[in-house]
């Protein structure tokens, strides 16, 4: 169960759109208050994003719903149910929430699909496989579209392209080769879409506290997909055919290009078309691993879930260890992303931003602890505790997407939001396929007991490197971020 899911489609993509004309923000520095240091030239008040004021640039253009919905008293922070107070967001996440449905329909009936036609579970299984694979070409040679057209356009555009390959894909000819060419085609356009759709809450919900909530919010619905989804998609097949569930992701994939049509402002391109797209895309890519407080903190977003996603990949063969049946692997399966759904709801709707900034270096350092438990090959109950906990760790994430988007500058940050998205999918394919190799060769509880000392160990450096990274000049001692 990945982090963020939305690999399948251009939606997790666990959100958008262009500019409103904000001054280029450097990456570096934070403002050092009581409650910890904020990162960059907008720590305003508890990351409010008004138009202009506290928390924002002059010149970001916001909507007035979005304005009114993050101006209350300082003392008194953002919500969840504030964001639907902006109609902006009410579009991006009804739009989100439909084309997820589409793609995990899509990905079920298309592997029954193939497999009825083939009948090799490994071409069956090529169809989960290549909604990784393609990501790192699509983010990496593909992510200047997210900057150099309007943000509205590229994420209808990706809609409607994605309705068309399923479109083909529910015709009663098209054969195994193309089923599994055009699933390539939804997976590459899938990190320009989700990465643009990231920037674009930005310009929707601002970059303080209530994007932090925004992007929790539909990385949320994003997990509980995958635990509701599955089940859904597998009854849906008992009542129409593959084919005919393809027809229902088209009509997914259109209701969102619709959605997002009708419910999102027009907003210009962020940066000019200077050089060809593959070149700026690359260069989007250099600047940013180049720059030591963006690369930091996007190996922060990437390192835990790279390392979290082997107990998941391997608990079929763990329950088999343990001897609990299938429907301990479906539980097995379920517990780490049921820890991160309930963490991060605490940690939007309880705490405040200052809180989620000191706790977040600890809680990244902490979360791959539980899996050395692991080593004891302990009893299902043990396991899913282990992996509860595990899970708890990743509400480390809403303070490290505000200090990531505050690191970002504007022209960048369509590209940047790209890259940081297919890379997310990248690492978790590579982490799952290592992950199988180690368990061939050690057995399942010494490899998850060993990837959660060696990503521990990991977390723990880029944790450190990120407090020096935004060290004030003059400062002494670890700060936070």
């Amino acid at each position: 169960m990945t982090k963020d899911r939305d690999a399948a489609g251009p939606v997790d993509r666990g959100a958008q759109g262009d500019g409103g004309g904000s001054a280029e923000r450097g990456p570096s520095g934070g403002a050092v208050t009581g409650e910890g240091t904020a990162p960059g030239p907008r720590s305003g008040a508890a990351g409010g994003p008004d138009g202009v004021g506290a928390g924002a640039e002059p010149g970001t253009v916001l909507s007035a719903a979005a304005r009114a919905a993050a101006e209350p008293a300082a003392a008194e922070r953002p919500r969840y149910t504030d964001l639907f107070r902006v109609s902006e967001f009410r579009a991006v996440f009804l739009a989100h929430a439909a084309s997820l449905f589409g793609v995990v329909v899509a990905e079920i009936s298309l592997s029954v699909l193939i497999y009825r036609l083939s009948g090799s579970p490994l071409l069956s299984a090529l169809t989960f496989s290549l909604g990784f694979m393609p990501y790192a070409v699509g983010g990496t040679l593909l992510s200047g579209i997210a900057d150099r057209w309007p943000p509205r356009r590229v994420l209808v555009g990706c809609d409607l392209l994605c309705a068309a390959c399923a479109a083909l894909m529910a015709l009663p000819l098209t054969p195994v080769a193309a089923l599994l060419a055009l699933r390539c085609a939804i997976a590459l356009v899938s990190p320009v879409f989700n990465g643009t759709r990231m920037a674009t809450l930005t310009d929707v919900l601002g970059d303080g506290d209530l994007f932090v909530l925004g992007r929790s919010l539909l990385r949320i619905v994003s997990q509980s997909s995958v635990l509701g989804g599955l089940a859904l998609g597998g009854v849906l097949l008992t009542v129409v055919t593959p084919r005919g569930a393809l027809v229902i992701t088209v009509v997914t994939f259109l209701s969102s290009a619709t959605l997002l049509r009708l419910g999102t402002r027009s907003r210009p391109a962020r940066a000019r078309a200077r050089e060809a797209l593959v070149r700026a895309s690359l260069c989007g890519a250099g600047r940013m691993f180049a720059d030591r407080r963006m690369r930091v903190l996007v190996l922060l977003l990437w390192v835990p879930p790279m390392f979290s996603v082997i107990p998941e990949v391997l608990a079929a063969a763990y329950a088999d260890e343990i001897g609990v049946g299938t429907a301990g692997v479906g539980l097995l399966m379920c517990a780490m992303a049921v820890g991160t759904v309930g963490s991060e709801l605490f940690a939007g709707s309880v705490l405040t931003p200052a809180t989620r900034s000191r706790i977040a270096l600890p809680l990244v350092c902490a979360t791959l602890l539980p899996l050395l438990g692991y080593a004891a090959r302990p009893g299902l109950i043990a396991t899913l505790l282990i992996l509860l906990l595990a899970g708890a760790g990743f509400a480390y994430t809403l303070g490290v997407d505000r200090w990531f988007v505050d690191a970002i500058p504007e022209e960048l940050r369509g590209r940047v939001m790209t890259l940081h998205s297919a890379g997310l999918m990248t690492v978790q394919g590579i982490g799952a396929a290592l992950g199988g190799a180690a368990a061939e060769a050690f057995g399942v509880a010494a490899t998850v007991a060993g990837a959660g000392a060696l990503g521990t160990a990991c977390c723990a450096a880029l944790a450190r490197e990120a407090s020096r990274a935004n060290r004030p000049k003059g400062e002494t001692g670890l700060t936070t971020m």
